[in-house]
């Protein structure tokens, strides 16, 4: 089974009172996450390794690998996308009661949380992500990873939310800004009530 692209959880116009134009999601979506599926897919079918696996398996399978390296950053890519657009929402930036709760025991607040939050992604250097993962001690954490790894890769923990800070996702809605992005991004468009349900499920 070739892997697709997901459909949008939301119309492309959806997120645009938000700070995200159709636009912008026409090209991320459309062009940019459908050009790794179909790279991955190539991968697969030219691999007999990679017959058969899943997605996640692929990940964990390409992970370190030099000779894989390719597999593993369209894989990873694909991962983080699929991920990324259940992240959010035209209802975002509403945290429910029981994620804040977990927040403000592990951060000391929702404001520490978004801060935290916001220097991963900032000081992410160049292409990567930002992520909010429940680590294997049980606490939250803000952490981000390069280019197309994540934290199924590394073992990091269990992903709640992740943020894309790659140059295609904000540039037209926020040219360089970046710092920009990430507090529209946490205040207005991020998906806590997926979070909530993702920390409920771990």
């Amino acid at each position: 089974m070739a892997f697709e692209l997901p459909t949008l959880p939301y119309a492309k116009t959806a997120l645009a009172a938000q700070g995200m134009c159709e636009e912008t999601l026409e090209l991320h979506h459309g062009k940019h996450h459908q050009a790794y599926v179909t790279a991955l897919n190539g991968f697969v079918a030219a691999n007999p390794a990679l017959a058969g696996k899943s997605l996640e398996e692929i990940v964990k399978f390409s992970h370190g690998k030099a000779d894989l390296a390719p597999v593993f950053n369209n894989a990873g890519q694909h991962w983080n996308h699929t991920l990324f657009w259940k992240n959010m929402s035209p209802k975002g930036g509403v945290i429910p009661s029981a994620l804040e709760a977990k927040i403000v025991a592990d951060f000391g607040g929702v404001a520490q949380f978004k801060e935290a939050f916001k220097a991963a992604a900032t000081t992410q250097f160049g292409s990567g992500w930002a992520w909010l993962v429940l680590a294997p001690d049980g606490k939250l954490k803000a952490t981000k990873t390069p280019n197309g790894s994540n934290p199924l890769a590394t073992g990091e923990g269990k992903v709640l939310l992740t943020l894309d800070v790659w140059e295609h996702s904000y540039y037209l809605d926020f040219r360089n800004r970046r710092p920009d992005y990430v507090s529209n991004w946490l205040d207005k468009i991020a998906n806590y009530e997926y979070a909530e349900a993702a920390l409920k499920a771990a």
